[in-house]
C-alpha cells in the first residue's frame, strides 16, 4: 500500500506544478530570411559586376559596345554558338579552353535566354517581301 501512495503523492505534485499560471514558454526565434542582392553593375558597361565580368568586358567590349551583349540572352550552347559565328564572320580571335569556358559561363548565368526578352519569329508568309531578293 506504500507504494500505492507513493504514487498518488508524486501524482499530486505533478498536476499541482501542472497547473500554474505559468507564462508560455518563448517560441524559438525565427531565423532572418536570407535576402539575395543583385550584384553592383559596373557604370561604364553595365555588366554585373560579379564572377568573370571583367574577363568577359575585356573580351566583348573590344569589339562592341556592351549593351550589345547586355541585350542579349542565352544559353552555353547559344552563347557558344554566337562566339563561334562571330569568329567565323567577324574575324574573333579563339580563345583559350578555359577562358572560352569561363566567359560562356558568365554570360550564360547572367543574360540565361527569358521568354520575355525576344519576340518569335515571324513565320516566312507573315514577312515582306525582300527587295533585295533575285526571286522579286
Amino acid at each position: 500500500m506504500r507504494g500505492a501512495a507513493a504514487v498518488l503523492a508524486v501524482s499530486a505534485l505533478l498536476l499541482a506544478a501542472c497547473s500554474r499560471d505559468e507564462p508560455p514558454a518563448e517560441p524559438a526565434p525565427t531565423p532572418e530570411p536570407v535576402v539575395e542582392t543583385a550584384p553592383a553593375l559596373d557604370p561604364v558597361t553595365g555588366f554585373k559586376m560579379t564572377g568573370d565580368w571583367e574577363l568577359v568586358r575585356a573580351n566583348c567590349t573590344s569589339c562592341h559596345s556592351a549593351k550589345l551583349v547586355t541585350q542579349q540572352r542565352g544559353s552555353a550552347q547559344q552563347w557558344l554558338t554566337m562566339i563561334r559565328w562571330m569568329q567565323k564572320k567577324q574575324n574573333l580571335w579563339a580563345f583559350d579552353p578555359d577562358t572560352e569556358g569561363r566567359i560562356i559561363a558568365y554570360l550564360a548565368e547572367h543574360y540565361p535566354p527569358s521568354d520575355a526578352q525576344r519576340r518569335a519569329a515571324l513565320a516566312a508568309d507573315l514577312m515582306p517581301p525582300n527587295p533585295y531578293s533575285a526571286e522579286n
